[in-house]
């Protein structure tokens, strides 16, 4: 009777526990979402420069965005990109797969060795909406075309400074000059109204930058503000997240090893594009770019 109970209670515990790990998961999984929308607002700024090429007038008003996304890896976690979609769907609809911990002779003791993963899909969430409040700045100049001379952003800020800050090249005081992040641009604020809006209008300036004369263009300064900004969940189609992994092997045998069992077609594998893993106790970031899974 005691065993017939016991074997009761343990069945009920059992279920109790898968009951509680499916609860866990989709819990994380919502938090993590959560997260990633409680964190936009927090977003640190930082500065563009949309450019480009207009040719018809109904594109004026359009904005393309390229999506540069990072995802948080956990610890004891990887990510497969596979070559076709398919086989991606494939290794997430088995959801757990046995790897074998075996490379050949360097880990003999290892070969009847294997360890149980679970596989998921990527979902990542990507604006589907932007709207950008755009403002002018009376007092500020774009500056382009700049020329490469191999000299320190610092001595060609000064030289810049120097030039339009002098009233007989159109200029006046310079309040402050920047670097734009990425752009080779420079933008110049002047203390004074009425300055930037004369050197705009002329669209090109010479500047003398050392024995050299340069035509560096004018453009207006616009800086803006997101007003609105509405996001999607995405699946990545292509990419698979593991989890599980137990830290048993070093990092780059580990990621060899679980390369080389899901690019077997004989486990539901494919030809792998791009595996990155994170042994368990670290955590990674992975980024995913437009043409990624």
């Amino acid at each position: 009777m005691d065993i017939f109970l016991a074997k009761e209670e343990n069945n009920r515990l059992r279920q109790e526990k898968q009951l509680l790990k499916k609860k866990l998961e989709e819990l994380r999984k919502r938090v993590v979402g959560e997260d990633l929308v409680m964190m936009l607002p927090a977003l640190p700024e930082k500065k563009m420069v949309f450019k480009g090429l207009v040719t018809n007038k109904e594109d004026m008003n359009k904005l393309m965005l390229t999506p540069l996304i990072r995802y948080p890896l956990l610890g004891g976690s990887a990510l497969v990109t596979f070559e076709k979609a398919e086989v991606a769907q494939g290794i997430v609809e088995a959801k757990e797969h046995t790897v074998e911990l075996s490379l050949g002779e360097e880990l003999e003791e290892l070969d009847r060795c294997r360890v149980q993963v679970q596989a998921a899909p990527v979902d990542l969430l990507l604006p589907s909406a932007l709207e950008i409040s755009l403002t002018r700045s009376s007092r500020t100049i774009l500056v382009s075309d700049l020329p490469r001379l191999g000299i320190p952003d610092e001595v060609l800020l000064d030289k810049l400074e120097l030039f339009f800050s002098k009233t007989k090249n159109g200029g006046g005081e310079v309040e402050s000059r920047e670097f734009l992040d990425d752009s080779g641009q420079v933008v110049l604020t002047f203390a004074q109204d009425g300055v930037a809006e004369p050197l705009i209008a002329r669209g090109h300036i010479q500047v003398l930058i050392g024995k050299g004369k340069y035509d560096l263009k004018i453009s207006p300064c616009l800086s803006g503000d997101v007003t609105n900004l509405q996001l999607q969940p995405c699946r990545c189609p292509r990419t698979v997240l593991l989890s599980g992994i137990p830290d048993v092997l070093g990092t780059e045998p580990m990621r060899d090893t679980l390369e080389i069992h899901f690019q077997k077609a004989s486990r539901g594998g494919g030809e792998v594009d791009a595996l990155a893993y994170v042994p368990a106790g670290r955590w990674g970031v992975a980024v995913f770019t437009e043409d990624a899974g």
